[in-house]
């Protein structure tokens, strides 16, 4: 039976960045369904001092929608869709990014819904909360300011994350292409930020939301490394896809490398079709789909 893809956006992203991979996964015969998190989307807030010309007062104290979401909200949401996914066969959950945070908590919680889960450059943390690896060597190389110097307003009085994406900081936007697709043109870079929204929840888990051996690893799983992100370095997957075997030596993941940034797989898909369209021919194990 054909199974269902369902697409996992990470931070400040939503739905319509699957767009182009949708349209190549169906060119290929697949069936795919691409989530919206609570509050992303058309969901998303987008004040009037997001807009030319900004109120950057406005912009640092306007309420957003995504304030006190949190990751059992996240899970919950991606539960329903996966509920519906699974009536019609086997699913396939891929996560891109911080969406690996809300697909693992799905998967510790209903592994009976996901017949493969898919890693793309995402986090799954195993050993350490998410905040956390960012002190880790793995993780030197990513400057923090990239995101600190676009900050708009204080986190704990918004109740969430807002970066403004629209910034015309020449500095600041050098280090979203660092960060997201230095392998893209400026153009390129400029439509795809223009996608992002600038709200973020707070929430990303504690060690209650790390993988867990007894449930999120009874599925089989397969992580596509990006060879030149810069956003979630190559390092810091290799260390996650570790722990993740160490988890469950006898369910290691199924490994997969593409070429490109954090972003290109999104913005040229069809390298990235393939590999998932291959994963649908993978033996399912006795007992599931």
């Amino acid at each position: 039976m054909q199974p269902t893809f369902v697409l996992v956006h990470g931070a400040f992203a939503n739905s319509f960045s699957f767009a182009p991979l949708q349209a190549e996964l169906g060119l290929l015969g697949h069936r795919s369904v691409a989530v919206d998190l609570p509050g992303h989307g058309f969901q998303a807030t987008y004040t009037r001092a997001y807009q030319t010309p900004q109120d950057p007062g406005g912009l640092a104290t306007a309420p957003g929608s995504l304030k006190g979401v949190t990751l059992a909200d996240n899970a919950a949401h991606l539960i329903g869709i996966l509920e519906r996914a699974k009536q019609n066969g086997p699913v396939i959950l891929v996560a891109h990014s911080r969406g690996g945070v809300t697909a693992t908590a799905a998967a510790n919680a209903r592994p009976d819904l996901i017949d493969r889960i898919v890693y793309v450059a995402a986090w799954c943390p195993v050993h350490l909360d998410v905040g956390d690896y960012y002190a880790e060597p793995e993780m030197a190389a990513v400057d923090p300011a990239a995101f600190a110097s676009a900050l708009a307003g204080s986190p704990a009085e918004l109740g969430l994350l807002r970066v403004n994406f629209r910034t015309a900081n020449p500095d600041a936007l050098a280090s979203f292409k660092a960060a997201f697709l230095a392998d893209g043109t400026d153009e390129e870079f400029l439509t795809f930020l223009n996608t992002f929204q600038p709200d973020e929840n707070l929430d990303v888990g504690t060690s209650a939301d790390r993988a867990q051996a007894d449930t999120w690893g009874r599925i089989p799983k397969t992580y596509i490394r990006l060879a030149d992100d810069a956003s979630l370095p190559l390092a810091l997957q290799d260390r996650l896809i570790r722990e993740g075997d160490a988890l469950t030596p006898d369910n290691p993941y199924d490994v997969r490398t593409l070429e490109g940034s954090h972003l290109k797989w999104l913005l040229a898909p069809a390298p990235a079709a393939r590999v998932l369209g291959e994963l649908t021919t993978l033996p399912t194990p006795v007992g599931r789909g």
